[in-house]
C-alpha cells in the first residue's frame, strides 16, 4: 500500500500566512557590499604581477623583480589606486605602463565592482638583464 503525502508548505500556503515575515526591499535599498581597501590594494598587486609576465613573457622572479606594492582609497563605489613596481630593462616605459595600468583596471574592476577614478603607476626601478647575468655563473 503507497501513502501520498502532501508536499511541506514552504510559506505560500494559508497555513503559513501568520508566520510569514515582512517582505525584504529591493537589493538596491538593501545595501551594499563594501570591500575593504587591502583587499582592492591586494587584487591591484596580483593583476600587476599577471600583467607584467603578460609583458614579459616569463615569471617576476625570473626577471629579477621586486614584488609590486599598492595602496588603496575606496568610497562610494570607485577606488583610487597607486601601485609600484620593478620593471624589466631595456624596456618602452610608456607602452609597459600603459598595458599595466589597462590590465590594472579592467582586472580590478571586474573582481571587485569598483569604479576606478584614478591609477597611478609609479616605476620603482628599472632592472637589467645584464645585472641578472652577473649574478649567475655562466
Amino acid at each position: 500500500m503507497t501513502v501520498e503525502l502532501p508536499p511541506p508548505a514552504l510559506g505560500g500556503g494559508p497555513e503559513a500566512e501568520s508566520t510569514r515575515k515582512p517582505s525584504l526591499p529591493p537589493p538596491a535599498r538593501r545595501g551594499a557590499t563594501l570591500i575593504p581597501e587591502t583587499v582592492v590594494a591586494r587584487i591591484a598587486v596580483r593583476a600587476a604581477h599577471e600583467a607584467l609576465i603578460r609583458h614579459a613573457g616569463r615569471s617576476t622572479s625570473r626577471l629579477g623583480l621586486g614584488p609590486a606594492h599598492s595602496t588603496a582609497a575606496v568610497h562610494d563605489g570607485s577606488a583610487r589606486l597607486k601601485v609600484s613596481l620593478d620593471l624589466p630593462y631595456p624596456v618602452d616605459i610608456a607602452r609597459a605602463c600603459g598595458e599595466i595600468r589597462r590590465y590594472v583596471d579592467n582586472r580590478v574592476s571586474y573582481l571587485t565592482g569598483l569604479r576606478l577614478d584614478g591609477l597611478t603607476l609609479f616605476v620603482q626601478r628599472l632592472v637589467s638583464d645584464e645585472s641578472l647575468r652577473r649574478g649567475r655563473a655562466e
